[in-house]
């Protein structure tokens, strides 16, 4: 080791404005699991949570989520609403700017909400901007897009003209299909400006690195107008389908963060990481989908019934996830989320034996089982996930008891699971799940109309249905918008288009160590509020 000796005093005089100085911060760096890989990072085009979860990150809207998952003002400044409820004006803030240091605008968004619409974009979530002035024309190509209810007043006043009142539009302002994209960006790198070095965002942080089958590294925004504020400098998020693998990087030290946790690890995690293990209800719904399209399910409601009602949720709830799962026998999730109570269907009330006797009356009068024709076998798609492989495995087991049912398993990629969805082009059955992009019930009524082409699974289609809704969104009084919208749900519920399952309880690993994080239904907790204890 190198000796020294004492400095001078007047030498140490000289240097003591160094040895004063504040010490270097060390990077505070953010290792989550993220779940399934992204569809895409197009706020326009993405339509999965693990996706959302990095695009919140990266892109703001008018509105956007805040610590607790409640929604916030975020480009917009301050809003002004008209007399009649059809006209909104928001004002933006002036130091709303884009990664690349312009300032984002007006324009940005009529731009945006243009290429949301137009058919050729073909984006899941276009219906977004129906509540708009010519909102449904424009997007099924029988307006342009220049005719959408949408005006750039001044750089930073924005006009929204609405058809009519529409009880959730400012709530719906908060999901990122509502968020802005820079024009100059998208007219220089086409379908690829979402790629590492070619993505402009305006959120609180913004893309550097995206490895397929590796990670996803975004960085803090430094024009970000509440840059001052966040804390976590480096965000690294990890896509992980099999929920063993999370679960071991977690406990390697790999992940600060996980997305899920297995069903056999649940009890394990409460035992012996009690200060990791993290608990939230959801605004969710785990569901099986029947391809109206196909038969026999396009012709035979009361086959559809009978597979309903054999069914035992408290099962699949109690015992097959475990956790605090709840049985669901609606598709909008109870609990009363602004005001609105989802209406249970009679067959709830009885017991599960009751419900088994009404399946297999039902089941023999579709035609089949003894003394019928035999159904030939099924087949269930589902994604790439131990959970839920667990949950269509014991309903597969049930059918299969109760009804003599068989069927076969088609086990893909979530991505690709959410495609073949879109596209209808599954044979019989699948599984998925979906969760509120906003707090309110028509972000899973919507799913059930008509018009609504790829989110609809089923290919559920009734006018009665579409005018129940839409004279719940029309009106301005909310005890008589909710009583419509159960109208439309009990309608909806009882063409046994679909098997609710379970309305999920997030279960994940948090390490101790990171700070700010709140459980919430939309299940959404932001880097930008975070923080990790160095």
């Amino acid at each position: 080791m190198k000796s020294f000796r004492l400095l001078p005093l007047l030498a140490m005089a000289a240097l003591a404005p160094l040895s004063l100085s504040a010490p270097v911060q060390a990077e505070m760096v953010y290792k989550r699991g993220s779940g399934a890989t992204p569809d895409t990072l197009d706020p326009t085009k993405s339509e999965l949570q693990p996706a959302a979860r990095i695009i919140y990150d990266l892109f703001e809207g008018l509105y956007t989520l805040d610590a607790k998952g409640q929604g916030r003002r975020a480009v917009a400044e301050s809003e002004s609403v008209s007399a009649d409820g059809r006209v909104y004006t928001f004002t933006l803030r002036a130091d709303a700017k884009w990664s690349d240091g312009t300032a984002v605008t007006a324009a940005d968004f009529v731009y945006s909400w243009r290429r949301l619409a137009d058919p050729k974009h073909a984006s899941p979530y276009a219906y977004f901007v129906w509540p708009l002035v010519n909102g449904q024309a424009v997007t099924t190509g029988k307006m342009p897009t220049d005719k959408l209810g949408v005006e750039a007043v001044d750089a930073r006043t924005l006009k929204v003209t609405l058809e009519r009142p529409t009880g959730y539009f400012l709530a719906s302002l908060q999901h990122v299909a509502m968020a802005p994209v820079q024009k100059a960006n998208i007219d220089k790198f086409g379908e690829n400006f979402t790629s590492p070095g070619n993505l402009v965002s305006n959120g609180a942080y913004k893309l550097v690195e995206y490895l397929p089958q590796s990670h996803i590294k975004t960085v803090k925004n430094p024009y970000y107008y509440d840059a001052a504020k966040v804390k976590i400098d480096t965000v690294f998020s990890y896509p992980i389908d099999n929920q063993d693998t999370e679960f071991k990087k977690f406990r390697a030290g790999e992940l600060l963060v996980t997305d899920t946790l297995p069903n056999p690890q649940i009890n394990f995690a409460k035992e012996n990481l009690p200060q990791a293990y993290t608990t939230g209800q959801t605004y969710s719904t785990y569901y099986l989908s029947f391809n109206l399209k196909n038969e026999p399910w396009k012709s035979s409601p009361k086959l559809r019934a009978a597979l309903n009602l054999a069914v035992d949720r408290e099962v699949l709830a109690d015992k097959v996830v475990g956790g605090g799962e709840k049985p669901a026998y609606t598709f909008t999730p109870p609990g009363n989320v602004g005001g609105y109570e989802p209406p249970r269907p009679d067959w709830a009330a009885q017991t599960q034996a009751q419900r088994d006797e009404m399946a297999k009356k039902l089941f023999a009068e579709a035609g089949y089982g003894p003394g019928g024709k035999e159904l030939p076998e099924i087949e269930i798609l589902h994604y790439t996930n131990d959970n839920a492989r667990k949950v269509v495995v014991a309903v597969a087991a049930m059918w299969r008891q109760k009804l003599g049912v068989k069927t076969r398993l088609n086990n893909q990629e979530f991505r690709v699971v959410a495609n073949i969805g879109n596209q209808k082009s599954y044979a019989d059955i699948m599984y998925y799940a979906w969760i509120g992009d906003y707090p309110d019930a028509n972000s899973f009524l919507q799913l059930f109309r008509s018009d609504v082409e790829q989110q609809n699974l089923p290919g559920y289609k009734d006018p009665a249905y579409d005018k129940l809704l839409d004279e719940a969104n029309a009106s301005i009084d909310p005890a008589r918008r909710i009583a419509l919208m159960k109208q439309a749900e009990t309608l909806a519920l009882a063409s046994n288009s679909i098997v609710p399952l379970t309305h999920n309880t997030r279960r994940r690993l948090v390490d101790p160590r990171v700070k700010g994080w709140t459980p919430n239904p939309l299940d959404f907790n932001l880097s930008q509020y975070l923080e990790v204890a160095q």
